[in-house]
């Protein structure tokens, strides 16, 4: 080994031991201080290996990246999940709170315009924020590329149409659903963010299992998961921000 690599190496030694140092940012990043105070107000949070953020290393499609939150190493104990990609120019993903009946675990497609930090703060009843990290590269793109569904022949009949279904695993089951719509973002030129922003999950009594607050962040035709106790009708409610509103019944 020459000097200058051997340099090199006793220069990432001290990076290294901070990285898996308890308490430390898992993932480099310079703009956890912002977040923190814009996101979580100051908040007290710890890094917490138990709030599992799942994403591929590499986004192959930047416009539909896979994002799974989960957090059910505190099931019961969730108030609310808050999840962004600090380095995207709209970095809000979504605002998540299930009720008792709904496990904290979230699967969502996003955009993604550059690699960047993916980031799932998860608030237990006592205060205090619970922050999972993952990192994934990108070729980039994904936030400021044109929408495919809008070169779709008759997309605006299909504007809130809802396809999946429920899938039972026990005592519990997996709902995963796929929403029609643009989810515009306003990034491509003279087309307006024209996006769902709000999303209810119900009993068949009209009670709430949860609700989620979506961000222009999200992928086009939004794929959803949520994991449910017990069986029953479900109805999902949205919302986008022109005032359209969506429904529908899942068996």
């Amino acid at each position: 080994m020459n000097w200058r690599a051997y340099g090199l190496l006793l220069g990432c030694l001290p990076w290294l031991a901070m990285a898996v140092e308890p308490g430390k940012d898992p993932v480099p990043s310079v703009m956890w201080a912002f977040y923190h105070k814009q996101l979580l107000a100051d908040a007290p949070f710890v890094f917490d290996e138990r709030v599992r953020v799942l994403a591929p290393p590499f986004a192959e499609d930047a416009r539909q990246v896979p994002l799974e939150i989960d957090a059910r190493a505190f099931t019961g104990d969730v108030v609310r999940v808050l999840a962004w990609a600090e380095l995207n120019p709209l970095p809000k993903i979504v605002d998540f709170q299930p009720s008792e009946r709904v496990l904290p675990w979230l699967s969502v497609r996003i955009r993604i315009e550059q690699a960047t930090p993916l980031r799932a703060a998860v608030q237990t009843r006592d205060g205090l924020w619970h922050v999972g990290s993952t990192l994934i590269d990108a070729a980039g793109g994904g936030c400021t590329a044109p929408s495919v569904v809008r070169t779709q022949p008759g997309w605006e009949e299909r504007l809130g149409e809802v396809l999946g279904g429920r899938y039972p695993r026990g005592d519990w089951s997996r709902l995963r659903l796929q929403i029609a719509h643009p989810m515009d973002n306003g990034l491509v030129s003279g087309i307006p963010e024209f996006f769902i922003n709000q999303a209810r999950l119900l009993d068949a009594d009209g009670q709430q299992l949860a609700s989620l607050e979506l961000f222009p962040a999200v992928s086009e035709n939004p794929n959803l998961g949520f994991d449910i106790k017990g069986p029953g009708q479900t109805r999902l409610v949205l919302r986008d921000n022109s005032g359209n509103e969506f429904e529908a019944a899942i068996p």
